[in-house]
């Protein structure tokens, strides 16, 4: 993204929790907040008519979860420049999982300070990180051991197989929460190429964003759970 204004829907079923999101992400100049949901309905009607770079979505609303709006989102063709950014009270929410195989780009622990959120929104509507790396991949490491036989795990495994060796390698350094910058200097390559590599494994993946490159690379056991 260039510096055009990131725009973003707030959804949480609490008015004072979607109210001081907006307070917040309003002070920082290139964040508008263009919309705000009650539920998970209401945050796909939302993400359908706006059309945000982010939604802020929390997991547990009525009517439909944060979870399954979240995998509404991504399905929808047309919504393919929306990208959802979690927010959870704990950072061993038992769901946050669920929602990164649903498609979210990452997620945020609600009381995270006013810069780490800003920061999170900017970075979510890039499309090229993955928020709080180190928290997310224990997350996935904890519930990818729990469930070694998801149909996802088996489809993802099949699909690695159309990765080169060097892809593979750099899939399991995305994997391990590392940047473009550093799996360049564990390689010896430019960021640059790395960057090149990495559209290319997503593209392969049919994977939308780093999250998502995390999740297979767990699930279909090129990276093991507590592995390095």
């Amino acid at each position: 993204m260039d510096e055009q204004e990131v725009r973003v829907v707030i959804a949480d079923d609490q008015d004072i929790v979607r109210s001081g999101f907006n307070l917040v992400l309003m002070s920082y100049d290139g964040i508008d907040v263009v919309g705000q949901a009650r539920d998970g309905k209401e945050a796909v009607a939302k993400a359908t008519e706006l059309l945000p770079d982010v939604v802020l979505m929390d997991i547990r609303m009525p009517h439909m979860n944060g979870i399954e709006a979240t995998r509404v989102i991504r399905e929808n063709p047309g919504l393919a420049g929306v990208h959802v950014l979690i927010l959870t009270t704990f950072d061993q929410d038992e769901y946050v999982y669920d929602a990164l195989a649903a498609g979210a780009s990452g997620f945020l622990l609600k009381d995270a300070d006013p810069d780490e959120l800003a920061a999170a929104v900017r970075v979510v509507a890039q499309g090229d990180a993955l928020i709080e790396p180190s928290i997310t991949r224990r997350l996935i490491e904890t519930f990818v051991a729990a469930r070694p036989h998801s149909s996802f795990g088996i489809r993802s495994g099949t699909i690695l197989r159309s990765l080169t060796d060097r892809e593979r390698e750099i899939l399991s350094l995305v994997a391990r929460g590392l940047s473009n910058d550093e799996i360049g200097a564990e390689l010896v390559i430019s960021p640059a190429t790395v960057k090149t590599h990495v559209a290319r494994i997503m593209n392969k993946l049919d994977a939308h964003d780093r999250a998502q490159l995390v999740v297979m690379a767990y699930e279909s056991g090129l990276v093991k759970p507590g592995g390095k």
